[in-house]
């Protein structure tokens, strides 16, 4: 439960490797759907590839956090990074040719199904072994400010992922590729060449944590939550705008971007403050979930863009406070040689978020637009009133 504090341990590459990874998912997000279209993939199909990478990040993220307890942080964060440095070179060549070939069928789809279950399963180790690497190296009473921070490196690869990809894109749709598949090696060189290199906290079997270890079902409880709302709002956003506010297709789509703009901001600017708060995590989580649910809420019954993007940004207030809060919550709830697998189980909570998420929110916005974000508020309040 405690640690020895590093504090001249330099956190700075794994926050650049962190921001590089997660603009890289984001831009290929942002790309996958005129992707698809052009290369005559059903939406359905678009979904599966997506979801892809959210199952096996869910899968592997306890491997990940058990490996790095035993061969180090650094050894594991290279893995994760080098492989997925491979699988988006690999998963962009296949998308290249195909662009330029005019390549269609099954086989166009498996090889982009593959390829990006391959990126969830790499991606998985960089969250994971990060976030034990902090808590190797920080206090437990500084470590809700130190994963602020790497949430805030997290929210700026959100925000700019989209934006490079958008602004490239205005070229080719091939040309946001070429940076999906040139950004993780700059991640994996900045680890490479600046992260230190520690022994590892863990030398025998003893550091397996169950995935039903008791001290960690409130903060996995937590983390499955908030990545599930999260993941219900980005489905269902684009559909809302279209139906709730009667926006045309690219009306809707530019007020969802501007409203998941907002959010990466509010991300940054909310986990940037929780540094300062020095508020303990049970009290972030808590007021974050009621700032969260009152966005979820207002957005249920928005009634114009303005009024859906300003309730987006008080959800992603609530989030900024309740995403560092759950890491340092089960950090703290497991000794010094358990952080990897620890962590490694809360990836897997979030990564089923990410799978039940758009099930969820799809299934319910057949009821009505408001029910998912109305759904969304409900379980925050669950969250609100769950004893810590």
């Amino acid at each position: 439960m405690s640690t020895t504090a590093s504090p001249s341990f330099n956190f700075k590459p794994l926050l650049v490797a962190n921001m590089i990874c997660s603009m890289t998912m984001m831009a290929f997000i942002s790309v996958l759907g005129p992707i698809a279209r052009v290369l005559g993939l059903a939406p359905w199909q678009a979904g599966a590839i997506a979801t892809a990478g959210g199952i096996f990040m869910m899968l592997s993220s306890r491997l990940w956090g058990q490996r790095s307890d035993h061969i180090g942080r650094r050894s594991v964060l290279l893995q994760g990074v080098g492989g997925f440095l491979l699988s988006n070179i690999a998963m962009c060549i296949l998308l290249i040719v195909a662009l330029q070939f005019s390549l269609y069928g099954i086989l166009v789809f498996a090889g982009m199904l593959l390829a990006r279950s391959a990126t969830g399963l790499f991606y998985a180790a960089i969250p994971t072994s990060g976030q034990a690497l902090v808590a190797d190296n920080v206090p437990p009473e500084q470590r809700t400010a130190t994963m602020a921070a790497l949430g805030a490196a997290n929210a700026a690869g959100l925000v700019l992922g989209p934006a490079l990809a958008a602004s490239l894109s205005s070229h080719s749709l091939a040309t946001p590729l070429y940076l999906i598949t040139l950004l993780p090696l700059v991640a994996l060189f900045m680890l490479w060449r600046y992260l230190p290199t520690q022994a590892p906290k863990a030398h025998t079997a003893t550091a397996a944590v169950a995935l039903h270890d008791p001290r960690l079902r409130k903060p996995m409880a937590v983390a499955f939550v908030a990545m599930m709302c999260v993941a219900i709002a980005q489905i269902t956003i684009g559909f809302f705008a279209i139906d709730q506010l009667r926006l045309s297709p690219e009306a809707a789509a530019q007020a969802s971007g501007t409203s998941l703009t907002l959010v990466g901001i509010g991300l940054i600017l909310t986990q940037l403050a929780v540094r300062q708060l020095q508020w303990p995590a049970q009290r972030l989580i808590r007021v974050g979930a009621l700032i969260a649910l009152m966005g979820f809420a207002t957005a249920a019954i928005a009634l114009s863009t303005m009024m859906l993007a300003t309730s987006f940004l008080v959800v992603a207030i609530g989030m900024g406070c309740i995403f560092p809060a759950f890491a340092a919550l089960a950090s703290n709830s497991v000794e010094a040689h358990e952080q990897g697998a620890a962590a490694g189980s809360i990836g897997a909570a979030q990564g089923l978020g990410m799978v039940v998420g758009p099930l969820a929110g799809t299934l319910l916005y057949g009821i009505t637009p408001g029910v998912p974000f109305f759904f969304a508020a409900l379980l925050l309040g669950g969250i609100a009133l769950f004893r810590l």
